[in-house]
C-alpha cells in the first residue's frame, strides 16, 4: 500500500515521543533504512493507493520522495552521533520530530489532492519547528517564531491559491475529480482568469515555503539555530517539497496554454533569488547563514530552469538533485565543524585541514560543487540552464545568470578559502579531534553520490526525470 511510506514514519515518530532516546535512536537509523527500501520498491516495483483519490505515483513526486528518503537513510546515523556530542533532555523529541517531518514530507510528495498536498506541507512546519528550537536559546526562540509564522502566511495564501483553481473548474463537467493529474487532463477547459490568480497565490505560498526572495527571510535565521541534522533536512528535502506544489501548478499552466504567464514569474523571482543570495553570501561572516543563502540562490536556479523549459527543464532536475545531496553534505558537516570549534563564524574556524582533516576535504569539495565549479554536477545543471536561455531567445536572462552566478561564486571562495587558509590561533592549535566515522561517513557518502551521478544516471532514474519533465515538453539531454 502506497501510504505505508508515510505512515510509518508517522507512527513510529509519534510512539518515539514519549519512549527513551535510546529507542529513539534505533528508530532513527532503522526507519530510514526501511524508507528507503520501501522507496524504491516502489519506484520500482510499483505500488497502489488505498485511496487513489488523495495519494498517488506522480513522476515529480517520486523524485522527491527518493530524494528524501535517501537524505534522511544518511542524516539519521549522523544525527545519533551528534546527538550524543551535544546531550539534551529533549532527544526524545529530537528523534520523534525528525520521523515526523519526514512522514509529513513523504506524505506531500505522494499527495495527488492538491489539499491533501497542503494538508501535508502545513504538517511539515508543525513537524519541523521543533527541531529548530530544541536547544532553547533566545535566537532559536525567535528563529522558530519567524519560520512558524511566516511560512503559515505563505501556506495560508498557497490555500487561497488552490481554492482559485477549484473556481477555475467551474463548467469542466461535474464528473472531474480535484487531483492533480485529473485538472492536467481538462486544463485547457479551465477558466484562464481564476487560473492565473491562482498560480499567483500558489508561487507566493508556496515559493516562502521554498525560500524564493523576497519571502525568504524565514530560511537563513531557521537554518542557522537548527541542529545541523534538521537543516540538512531544511534545505534538502524540504524546499524541494515545497517546489512540486509550484511544478504541478506549472505544469497546469502549460497545458492550459498560459505558460508563459507563469513561466515569466518563475524566472522573475528566480533572478531575484540569485541577486539577494549572492549579497548576502559576499562577506557572510556566518558559514551555516551562507550555506542557507545559497539554498536560497539554488532555488532560484531551479524556478529559472522550470520558467525557461525545453533544455532548462532537465537542467533544473538535475539541480534539485545535485543541490540535495550536496547541501545535505555540506549541513552534515558544518555540525562538525561547529562542535569542534565551538562557534559558527568563519573567522573562528580557521586552519580546517589540520584540525579537521577529512571533514574539511568533505566540506570544501562540497563547497566547490554547490558553488557550480566543475567537475561537480550543479556546472553542467547550470550550463544547460544557460544554454536553454539562449535557444529559447532570451539572452538577458541568461546573461542575469552568468553575472549573478559569479557573485556566488565569489562570495563562496572568500569563506571556504578563509576556513582553510585562516591563521590559526592559539586555541585552534591545541584543537586535535578524533574525527569519528559517523561524523565524516555521512557527509561524505551524500558527496561521493553526487559526483557518481555526474558520470552516470541509473537509466530508471533518468526515465523519472524524463517522465517529470515530458509534459512540459522538456528536453533530456544526450
Amino acid at each position: 500500500m502506497l501510504e505505508y511510506i508515510f505512515l510509518l514514519p508517522v507512527c513510529v515518530g509519534l510512539v518515539t515521543l514519549i519512549l527513551p532516546p535510546i529507542f529513539g535512536r534505533i528508530a532513527l537509523v532503522a526507519t530510514g533504512a526501511l524508507h528507503l527500501l520501501l522507496s524504491l520498491k516502489l519506484w520500482l516495483a510499483g505500488g497502489q493507493a488505498y485511496f487513489p483519490e488523495f495519494f498517488g505515483k506522480a513522476h515529480p513526486g517520486m523524485l522527491v520522495l527518493l530524494l528524501s528518503s535517501f537524505v534522511f537513510a544518511w542524516t539519521a546515523p549522523y544525527a545519533v552521533s551528534y546527538m550524543r556530542q551535544r546531550p539534551t533532555k529533549y532527544e526524545a523529541v529530537f528523534s520523534g520530530c525528525m520521523l515526523l517531518f519526514l512522514g509529513t514530507m513523504s506524505m506531500a510528495a505522494l499527495a495527488e489532492h492538491p489539499v491533501v498536498f497542503w494538508i501535508a506541507i502545513e504538517a511539515t512546519t508543525l513537524a519541523s519547528a521543533p527541531l529548530i528550537f530544541i536547544h532553547r536559546s533566545k535566537q532559536a526562540l525567535e528563529a522558530t517564531w519567524k519560520y512558524v509564522l511566516i511560512c503559515s502566511v505563505g501556506i495560508a495564501l498557497a490555500l487561497l491559491g488552490l481554492f482559485f483553481i477549484t473556481f477555475s473548474m467551474e463548467g469542466t463537467g461535474p464528473d472531474i475529480p480535484l487531483s492533480f493529474s485529473s485538472l492536467h487532463k481538462v486544463a485547457p477547459l479551465l477558466n484562464p482568469l481564476w487560473l492565473k490568480t491562482g498560480f499567483i497565490f500558489v508561487l507566493i505560498g508556496f515559493g516562502t515555503k521554498m525560500g524564493l526572495a523576497p519571502m525568504h527571510t524565514w530560511l537563513p535565521d531557521a537554518h542557522s539555530e537548527a541542529p545541523s541534522p534538521a537543516s540538512a533536512l531544511l534545505s534538502g528535502a524540504l524546499l524541494n517539497c515545497a517546489f512540486l506544489g509550484i511544478y504541478q501548478v506549472h505544469t497546469l499552466m502549460v497545458l492550459a496554454g498560459l505558460g508563459a504567464f507563469s513561466s515569466n514569474l518563475l524566472i522573475g523571482f528566480g533572478l531575484f533569488s540569485l541577486l539577494v543570495a549572492g549579497v548576502f553570501i559576499l562577506n557572510q561572516p556566518d558559514y551555516k547563514r551562507m550555506l542557507a543563502y545559497s539554498s536560497i540562490e539554488n532555488m532560484g536556479i531551479i524556478a529559472i530552469g522550470t520558467g525557461i523549459g525545453g533544455l532548462g527543464l532537465f537542467g533544473a532536475m538535475l539541480h534539485l538533485i545535485h543541490h540535495s545531496l550536496l547541501k545535505s553534505s555540506l549541513f552534515l558537516s558544518a555540525g562538525t565543524i561547529m562542535r569542534t570549534y565551538g562557534s559558527k563564524l568563519i573567522s573562528q574556524c580557521a586552519n580546517m585541514p589540520r584540525v579537521l582533516p577529512k571533514t574539511f576535504c568533505c566540506y570544501f569539495a562540497a563547497c566547490l560543487g554547490i558553488a557550480g565549479l566543475p567537475p561537480f554536477g550543479l556546472f553542467v545543471s547550470e550550463v544547460l540552464i544557460l544554454f536553454a536561455a539562449f535557444q529559447r531567445g532570451l539572452p538577458v536572462v541568461g546573461l542575469l545568470f552568468v553575472i549573478l552566478l559569479i557573485l556566488v561564486i565569489a562570495g563562496f571562495a572568500q569563506g571556504a578559502l578563509r576556513m582553510a587558509l585562516g591563521q590559526e590561533s592559539e586555541v585552534q592549535g591545541a584543537l586535535r579531534p578524533r574525527e569519528k566515522v559517523l561524523q565524516f561517513l555521512p557527509p561524505l557518502a551524500l558527496l561521493l553520490s553526487s559526483l557518481v551521478l555526474c558520470v552516470w544516471i541509473p537509466e530508471p532514474l533518468r526515465q523519472v526525470i524524463n517522465d517529470s519533465i515530458v509534459l512540459l515538453g522538456g528536453v533530456i539531454h544526450g
